[in-house]
């Protein structure tokens, strides 16, 4: 994509879902979540040097689109993102993202990204660089409360770059949790997977606990008593 004007022009490079999913094959799963750890480092090193503004949300009848924007001295970038749960039932995501980055001399932009498949990875990558300083280092036991799709992401990521070799799930749509069963059992057939039939079951005995969930209605998902002398949640 490009436009001139004043006899200036300026390319926008466009990142596509497709191209996303492409990247992923072409890179690898493991190694470009691990390129991801180490960006988000980088920049978790240099917090300061961030203008950050709280995300401005739009909260309707059916759901919440967000707007969020950050700069620092070279650029500006801003995403959005929806939440809208009832989505899947028309047969479209519930999540759903894009965003752009712009240089801060100009203002001219140089990047439209799809942000959907991106936000899973980086979610992931995020959790992943969280653990890495929080957990304790011979964690192997991961539950995953909430196992709709990015809960995926979450269990590949633990699994491949932080040696996860047990997974303890729990989702009160059982159908969510038999899709991320069958999707492990492809992708990561060495891991033990236990199936529970609550969110205390799950934690029970898990070295971390992650909740993938944007569930309002049941709001309360961990409880003290839950929460054990090791834990990472």
């Amino acid at each position: 994509m490009t436009s001139t004007s004043n006899n200036y022009t300026a390319t926008v490079d466009f990142l596509s879902t497709d191209a996303a999913a492409e990247l992923v094959r072409r890179v690898g799963l493991t190694p470009l979540l691990a390129g991801l750890v180490t960006a988000l480092e980088e920049d978790f090193a240099r917090w300061q040097d961030f203008d950050k503004t709280a995300r401005l949300a739009q909260h309707t009848r059916d759901g919440v689109m967000e707007l969020m924007p950050v700069a620092d001295a070279d650029h500006f970038a801003f995403k959005y993102v929806n939440g809208h749960p009832k989505n899947p039932q028309r047969g479209i995501p519930s999540i759903m993202a894009f965003g752009a980055l712009m240089r801060a001399d100009t203002g001219a932009p140089v990047l439209l990204s799809e942000l959907t498949l991106t936000t899973a990875l980086r979610t992931a990558a995020t959790s992943v660089m969280a653990a890495k300083r929080l957990a304790r280092a011979n964690s192997r036991t991961m539950a995953l409360i909430g196992n709709g799709s990015q809960s995926e992401f979450q269990a590949l990521a633990f699994i491949g770059l932080l040696r996860i070799e047990a997974l303890r799930l729990f989702d009160i749509d059982r159908a969510a949790t038999d899709k991320l069963v069958r999707h492990l059992q492809a992708h990561a057939p060495q891991v033990q997977v236990t199936v529970c039939d609550s969110a205390a079951h799950a934690a029970d005995g898990a070295d971390i606990v992650t909740t993938v969930t944007a569930d309002k209605t049941n709001a309360t998902i961990l409880t003290r008593a839950m929460v054990q002398p090791g834990m990472h949640l």
